[in-house]
């Protein structure tokens, strides 16, 4: 890392949570014109951290220098009126307000005591230019944006306060592969224009990109700090989870998959997002969907779930068909199917319920005895689930929501796992948790596969398609392209039949039945 005078300190920095430690005597320089990744797995601290940085909570201990002169903040907007602004990864839009309203809430132009609607829209225009996102409308409504564009959206609405320090939590961890391109111009350029930005990501290859300076926190504490390019990334994720790096993924099966099928999608249709889609699902294996983001794989699972309507075509379940009309209705004990929704925070969780709540919640039936739950029952199962997927969690009778994002996403998983599902959906489950627990739900994964579980996977990493599925199902345009099968299953290929063009591989063109 460069000498100098940082832009912004902190030194000393201390938090505790009752008997929880998030921060222990913690470190953090910030330089201007750098960008300065932040790593650790999920609890290392880095949430905490950056709350502070931004006043959303107080330190219990240390001190805080921006230019070198002590600064303390209150709260949000005193750390925005220094220049501090952040982009967290879980989004602060008001869904029914549109773009232009959300991008210039705090400080809208007024002309004779009403907002300017005209001077809004065009600083929300020169918002969304700077964020390489002129192409979404500042009059459409955030609630009708994709979730990728709503996470441009939230990038935008911070630049348009024009701070001195950004930073970026997970921020693109919703985004597009074209969005990631976009945005990453955007931050190399506020970085050449003088900009402080810290950057908290659990992709290496970001880092790699990005990063001008990296630090590492593990159990609330610095590791190290580092300049980037100086560490391998093996060398830097042992840093990270303080014990040997191995292998990511778990061995696949070596022989071919001889169980009978399981769930069947027969020339399924849906408005004009899903086209005459047709596969078979076996006990055992775990079968990913491939493809660019929003090409109807998100759709797909929502319908074999029961969440739309009018969906047309069939589908099989043991092979008889079964008309799924409800969640309520897919979970039952003879569908026996789950689905790990994409966003954790507002489908997959009540995060002002408790840990133990949010656990028993899809499982209430199996539960509870002329309306009553069996307690006995209940923390006999919670007990086994939470020890399954190595839940941290101090009480289980506190707030979900002051898990760290990792172990909230093992919470939604464990919440689905109680009901023993047969069939089980999963949208980008790993999506902004450290590696550390990724590998850990990946070894989960093909544990239930092993034990007879039929695994539905659609993820926006490639890297986990190859790493973790038996079959991929290439999604393009609302219908399966190409079906990818062992040794097929390589970036090249997935890229290439994600384009719809014909990858140089031998492939399997058309999806089994």
């Amino acid at each position: 890392m460069e000498s100098g005078a940082p832009l912004f300190r902190m030194e000393g920095i201390s938090k505790r949570y009752g008997g929880v430690r998030a921060l222990e005597n913690a470190e953090l320089s910030v330089r201007a014109g750098a960008i300065h990744a932040v790593l650790g797995e999920n609890g290392a601290g880095k949430s905490t951290l950056i709350k502070i940085m931004a006043g959303v909570v107080a330190p219990d201990d240390g001190r805080m220098t921006l230019d070198g002169k002590p600064v303390e903040f209150a709260s949000p907007a005193a750390a925005n009126a220094a220049g501090i602004v952040s982009v967290f990864q879980e989004l602060s839009l008001i869904p029914e307000l549109s773009v232009a309203d959300n991008i210039i809430i705090s400080n809208p132009p007024t002309r004779f005591g009403m907002i300017d609607r005209r001077a809004q829209r065009r600083l929300a225009e020169e918002a969304l230019a700077r964020a390489g996102a002129e192409d979404i409308h500042p009059l459409a409504l955030v609630k009708d944006l994709p979730l990728s564009r709503k996470q441009i959206v939230e990038i935008a609405k911070a630049l348009a306060r024009k701070p001195r320090i950004l930073i970026l939590d997970e921020a693109t961890s919703a985004l597009t592969a074209a969005d990631v391109s976009k945005v990453f111009a955007v931050l190399k350029r506020l970085r050449a224009e003088g900009l402080a930005l810290l950057y908290i990501s659990h992709r290496m290859n970001e880092i790699a990109e990005l990063a001008d300076d990296c630090t590492v926190f593990r159990n609330g504490s610095k590791v190290a700090s580092y300049a980037a390019g100086t560490r391998s990334d093996t060398e830097v994720i042992q840093m990270m989870i303080g014990r040997e790096y191995h292998s990511v993924y778990p061995p696949k099966p070596d022989q071919p998959l001889q169980a009978e099928s399981v769930l069947q999608a027969q020339s399924l249709s849906w408005a004009d997002r899903l086209h005459d889609i047709s596969f078979s699902l076996h006990a055992g294996e775990i079968v990913g969907l491939g493809g660019l983001d929003g090409q109807g794989q998100r759709d797909l699972l929502l319908a074999l779930f029961g969440v739309l309507r009018g969906l047309r075509g069939r589908v099989l379940v043991d092979g008889r068909p079964v008309r799924i009309a409800s969640p309520a209705q897919a979970r039952q004990l003879g569908i026996g199917m789950a689905l790990i929704p994409e966003d954790r925070k507002t489908e997959g969780l009540m995060l002002p319920m408790t840990v133990r709540e949010n656990l028993s919640l899809a499982s209430l039936d199996r539960l509870t005895r002329a309306g009553v739950i069996d307690s006995a029952k209940e923390d006999d199962i919670i007990d086994r689930v939470m020890t399954l997927l190595a839940i941290k969690a101090g009480n289980i009778d506190a707030p979900v929501a002051a898990l760290s994002g990792g172990n909230q996403q093992k919470v939604v998983i464990a919440k689905w796992l109680m009901r023993q599902p047969r069939i089980l959906l999963l949208n980008d489950p790993t999506r902004g948790i450290d590696v550390g627990t990724k590998q850990e739900i990946y070894q989960l994964l093909r544990r239930l596969a092993d034990e007879g579980a039929a695994i539905l996977y659609y993820s926006t990493d490639y890297a986990e398609l190859i790493g973790c599925c038996d079959r991929v199902l290439v999604l393009y345009d609302g219908t399966v392209k190409r079906e990818l099968i062992g040794a097929d299953i390589t970036e090249h290929a997935l890229i290439a039949s994600a384009l719809n063009i014909h990858p140089a591989v031998p492939t399997h063109q058309e999806p089994a039945q």
